[in-house]
């Protein structure tokens, strides 16, 4: 869906550095998003992702989208499918046809 969220992230970067920060997710789905942040992340790495609610969930880095004005964009997908995860935009995706 092309509607767009502030996230927060968290995980180990490119250089194994520690980070805390925050983020814009876009192109949000049921299954994870593509996400906005200042900092170059490794595909396959697992970050936390945590909602304007203070929700958090894991989700897995699976590539870099691209960069914006020097901003990388990378897709993650939601590592667990339980509840919070599916409810964790806080909308209703249409059924898959």
């Amino acid at each position: 869906m092309a509607l767009n969220s502030p996230v927060g992230l968290s995980g180990l970067d490119r250089q194994k550095c520690s980070f805390t920060m925050p983020a814009r997710a876009t192109n949000l789905n049921k299954h994870g998003a593509a996400v906005q942040l200042h900092r170059e992340l490794l595909v396959g790495s697992i970050v936390a992702v945590k909602n304007k609610c203070g929700i958090q969930v894991s989700a897995r880095i699976v590539s870099q989208l691209g960069a914006r004005d020097g901003v990388p964009t990378y897709a993650i997908e939601f590592v667990e499918e339980d509840d919070k995860a599916k409810d964790f935009w806080g909308i209703t995706f249409p059924p898959a046809n």
